[in-house]
């Protein structure tokens, strides 16, 4: 079943079932998204936080859009977006989306 999400979100592929209810009401609902492989992914450049950094400014400088958070959550194998910009210093990996092949060593 087609979901109303943006093709930008990242539920935008996430497959959906049907639960039907006792009274006989389906009721849809995505399907659990597991956060992909890092190997899925191409490494652009790196991003090192600094103070008072936020990911939605990070995400608007790299990808060009603030929703997209989620890509840099997904590269850097974090399951609480904050986690990534806490640590002054940390190196994030900026990647192409998951399953875009980079050019090797260019």
């Amino acid at each position: 079943m087609a979901t109303n999400f943006p093709v930008t979100s990242r539920y935008a592929l996430t497959p959906t079932a049907t639960f039907v209810r006792a009274d006989g009401t389906p009721v849809v609902y995505l399907k659990r998204r597991f956060v992909p492989a890092p190997e899925k992914f191409s490494l652009l450049q790196w991003h090192r936080v600094v103070q008072g950094e936020r990911l939605d400014n990070i995400a608007a400088r790299y990808l060009g859009d603030p929703g997209q958070f989620w890509r840099l959550c997904d590269a850097n194998r974090a399951l609480r977006p904050d986690e990534l910009t806490e640590t002054v210093g940390r190196r994030l990996a900026i990647t192409l989306p998951e399953g875009i092949p980079g050019v090797p060593h260019a």
